[in-house]
């Protein structure tokens, strides 16, 4: 387990941190990971929160060993202000942020200082033009990297160069409506997140102002390396979608909704690039949404078996395990589990699907989950790593 003291700062820890887990469950995934005992380990990086006053100052850097669960003390990786989320080229060794470049909302290249050292060193940024970006991901070829820009309601492309540096960008789609169903939260456009379809034919930007999915069309010839409105898909009134993953066969698209603590499950049509809702299914009850403390969704991941899926829930402070129908692909609740920490703003699961890790931004916490490989729940392992407001975590390659 991580030393806490071995931090560059303390802090206190309002959150209790239970010793209690299932036995059997750790005894079982401990049994099952024995078989990758000296497997590789793998690259975490944490984008952060810059809030005034903050401790982070940056990316922050740690290995994961997969045949223990362990994380090593997270570094400090490069210097930058509120680098949030982060992805990587598909490729090559080029990781990529938003964050400031003096004062300008912008996104950034980074390349690996040197093998192995978990330092970064910025290759180049281009600014944004619409305010700070909640979101970014790169294509499957590695040639166009799109933002989502909360607070300005649109999606910005921008080129990749063939050393994955970024070009000037290309467009700025201004989405365009309003909800309306909550006050001051869906009165006008605010794109959330983005991401390509399997085939890589579609970009998917989910718009927590509009209660859509908007569906852009990567390969249209009139926009070589950019993006036109192909569509959308339409969630429930009032849900605000946030994030969203797909199945591993491309069928079904999974939207976590912020507003409304739900998942709504789509049928994907990867002819048309449609999207047709099948199910919406709370990720809280009614009653734990009812209670004093407020919750919204944050993210969710599907696991790479496709036979679960994960969420966060920020108030409740917990991860929302479901069940996947193998023929369905419908969802069906599972548990929820205390994330030892406070505001998950973020996690994932590891390459081989064997752990979860759980960011607290308020706890300054990086949590450490086992999966069990036949329910999908989680046993905490009680390793805990310290992170200044992480709300991005991103497993890089294993080496």
């Amino acid at each position: 387990m991580s030393s806490l003291s071995s931090f560059p700062f303390s802090l206190p820890m309002p959150f209790p941190i239970s010793m209690a887990f299932p036995l059997l469950g750790w005894l079982v995934s401990c049994c099952l990971l024995a078989g990758v005992a000296g497997a590789q380990t793998h690259d975490v990086w944490f984008g952060t929160e810059t809030p005034r006053g903050g401790l982070s100052k940056g990316i922050y850097h740690a290995r994961f060993d997969p045949s223990t669960g362990k994380l090593s003390t997270p570094t400090l990786a490069v210097e930058v202000s509120s680098p949030g989320f982060l992805t990587q080229h598909p490729r090559l060794p080029v990781l990529y942020s938003v964050g400031a470049v003096d004062g300008q909302p912008s996104v950034i290249a980074y390349r690996p200082h040197q093998p192995n050292s978990g330092e970064l060193t910025p290759i180049n940024s281009q600014p944004i033009g619409d305010g700070g970006a909640a979101h970014l991901s790169t294509d499957r070829t590695g040639s166009l990297l799109l933002t989502a820009q909360y607070g300005g309601g649109s999606t910005a492309a921008f080129p990749l160069n063939a050393d994955g540096s970024i070009g000037p960008r290309s467009q700025l789609e201004k989405h365009q409506g309003a909800s309306g169903v909550v006050e001051r939260r869906q009165d006008k456009p605010h794109a959330h997140w983005t991401g390509f379809s399997p085939d890589n034919r579609f970009a998917f930007v989910p718009d927590l102002g509009l209660d859509q999915v908007l569906v852009w069309r990567v390969d249209d010839p009139r926009m070589p390396r950019g993006i036109s409105l192909h569509g959308a898909g339409q969630c429930p009134p009032g849900s605000g979608p946030r994030h969203m993953k797909f199945h591993p066969q491309g069928d079904r698209i999974y939207v976590l909704n912020e507003l409304a603590c739900s998942v709504t499950v789509f049928e994907y049509d990867a002819e048309t690039g449609g999207m047709q809702p099948l199910q919406t299914i709370g990720t809280l009850s009614e009653s734990q949404k009812a209670g004093e403390v407020f919750n919204s969704g944050s993210e969710i991941r599907v696991h790479p078996s496709g036979r679960f899926v994960y969420t966060a829930n920020r108030g409740h402070d917990t991860i929302t395990v479901f069940s996947v129908d193998p023929e369905s692909r419908l969802l069906k609740l599972v548990e929820q589990e205390p994330i030892r920490g406070g505001w998950p703003r973020n996690f994932n699961v590891d390459p081989a699907g064997a752990w979860l890790l759980a960011a607290g931004r308020d706890s300054h916490t990086v949590a450490v989950f086992a999966i069990d490989p036949a329910s999908g729940q989680l046993t905490y392992t009680r390793s805990l790593a310290m992170v200044p407001t992480p709300i991005c975590v991103l497993f890089g390659r294993s080496e």
